[in-house]
């Protein structure tokens, strides 16, 4: 194969390898992987009709990303949350999200306040109604909307790469525990500071809210 070929080959699976990419992330945020689902590459290509090599480029790029651990040709699963992992991603968390949050508040509008209070009351629904998908979906949509008012790529970047990596797993925990978790949500704290533009109160918010959902991540490790 020449490599004017190579290249052209390369070229017509970017945008390919982009969409699964994109399809992969989506599940992992929202747990839609579980933490003892093994992938094959050969079976995601089939369900979403493309050939093995975008989906393998994809992979390598979540590995990278240490979303998946590649163990063989046929067996890719989401790395195991050990200990030490919690604790590096609870700490990253906290660095990244409340700041996040609090560069975001002066592109934060009157119109995206309201969008954020109707997916948080589309949230508590799916919660009372077992619906756990549409709560993980929608609890990643009303954190980056908010993280996203004011465009950082870089930041957004990083903190995704930390979702990707405890989506699984909060998935998992939010299904088991969730009915009887009787903390106080802390969206509301969010939307409150939001109104009153209370950098600080967002801060300090975002981060209790971090801190409440990670805690049940490690009583589901624990357990």
């Amino acid at each position: 194969m020449t490599d004017d070929t190579n290249q052209t080959v390369k070229t017509e699976h970017a945008p390919l390898q982009a969409m699964v990419y994109r399809t992969l992330r989506t599940r992992l945020v929202t747990g839609a992987i579980s933490p003892d689902q093994i992938l094959s590459s050969r079976r995601i290509a089939r369900e979403l009709g493309v050939s093995p090599m975008p989906v393998r480029e994809a992979i390598s790029r979540l590995a990278a990303e240490r979303a998946l651990e590649v163990r063989s040709k046929s067996s890719v699963v989401v790395p195991e949350m050990t200990t030490a992992r919690f604790d590096d991603l609870l700490f990253s968390r906290l660095q990244l999200e409340p700041a996040a949050a609090a560069r975001a508040l002066d592109g934060v509008t009157t119109e995206l306040i309201d969008e954020l209070h109707g997916i948080d009351e589309a949230m508590n629904r799916g919660l009372s109604s077992g619906d756990v998908a549409a709560y993980m979906l929608g609890n990643f949509e009303f954190h980056f909307k908010i993280y996203g008012a004011v465009p950082g790529p870089t930041l957004m970047q990083l903190i995704e790469t930390l979702w990707l990596q405890f989506g699984p797993m909060m998935r998992l925990v939010f299904e088991r525990y969730a009915p009887t978790h009787n903390e106080e949500d802390k969206h509301p704290l969010i939307l409150r500071a939001l109104r009153q533009r209370d950098a600080g109160m967002l801060a300090d918010a975002v981060a209790a809210d971090i801190r409440d959902g990670m805690r049940l991540v490690r009583t589901g490790c624990d357990r």
